[in-house]
């Protein structure tokens, strides 16, 4: 059927599957809000606000950057560009996701409602910046690090500033691992008037500064560990995440960045799914009957 072949085409697209790199994250601060596990029915909702505002915003940013994807060698075979998916097709997705996004949002609680829009605005609005600022990386970093913040609101219904902490973790690992990743477009960037942290600065500077990102990630990380009185676990799970950085970044040189997809995809999955199995097996040890 064309409608199958369409939404199985959109999700390709916009690789659903690595919503894992934002979500484990939002789960880490639902448990922490709760206290240990919250509700099946909380963290359902909250699964699905998770997945619909990021497909959403996938979308809408392959949308937006049809024409720069089209003349981009690496990206010139995108759906959109491709012409294997329609850019009607793909706005009603953007659609039907950010009205499911909306309804899991209500059926939390009314301040999530309320907040609905404005997290909808701020991850459509990284589809812009790198039209205009080198920063953009941060920006893209924050539109994944509210998911912690807004996964505290659902559970309690009010937003506590330590959570901010995993937030802005959240927000330097994710600018960190895309400064490493636009460096493979450095050339078509500076050709195309695109801005980026590699463009302006060179390879060299990029890898620098996206391990200086990640440096302030981890001294985030141990705050949080340290402002919510966490224990052994949670520690040992910033250690872990430490290595694992320090891999990642081991995989990518100035003069290669061959295994630059291996160093993206693959180790930042496994660095969201490890933090969280180390918090959330840190808060149930410590309550076990939550």
């Amino acid at each position: 059927m064309p409608l199958l072949t369409n939404i199985k085409t959109t999700l390709e697209m916009i690789k659903w599957e690595h919503s894992i790199f934002a979500l484990p994250f939002a789960l880490c601060a639902a448990m922490l809000a709760a206290g240990g596990m919250p509700t099946a029915a909380k963290l359902g909702w909250i699964v699905l606000c998770m997945i619909s505002a990021r497909s959403a915003a996938m979308a809408f940013n392959r949308i937006a950057d049809a024409r720069i994807d089209a003349a981009n060698p690496r990206t010139s075979m995108r759906a959109i560009p491709a012409g294997t998916l329609s850019q009607k097709f793909a706005t009603v997705f953007v659609v039907a996701a950010c009205l499911l996004f909306i309804f899991g949002a209500a059926k939390l609680n009314r301040v999530t409602l309320l907040l609905s829009p404005v997290a909808l605005a701020v991850v459509f609005f990284y589809s812009y910046t790198k039209r205009f600022t080198r920063w953009s990386h941060l920006v893209l970093g924050f539109a994944l690090g509210i998911a912690p913040a807004a996964a505290w609101i659902a559970v309690r219904g009010s937003l506590d500033p330590r959570i901010l902490l995993l937030t802005a973790a959240v927000t330097f690992w994710v600018g960190g691992f895309d400064v490493l990743y636009a460096c493979q477009d450095i050339e078509f960037d500076r050709a195309n008037s695109l801005n980026s942290i590699p463009q302006a600065m060179g390879v060299p500077k990029a890898l620098i500064v996206a391990r200086t990102l990640h440096v302030v990630m981890l001294g985030l990380l141990i705050a949080l560990v340290v402002v919510f009185g966490l224990g052994k676990l949670a520690i040992i799970g910033v250690i872990v995440v430490a290595a694992l950085l320090a891999y990642e970044h081991s995989l990518v040189a100035s003069d290669d960045l061959s295994k630059l997809n291996a160093a993206f995809f693959t180790m930042n999955g496994v660095i969201a799914v490890v933090f969280f199995v180390f918090v959330a097996a840190d808060l149930l040890i410590r309550n076990p009957h939550s």
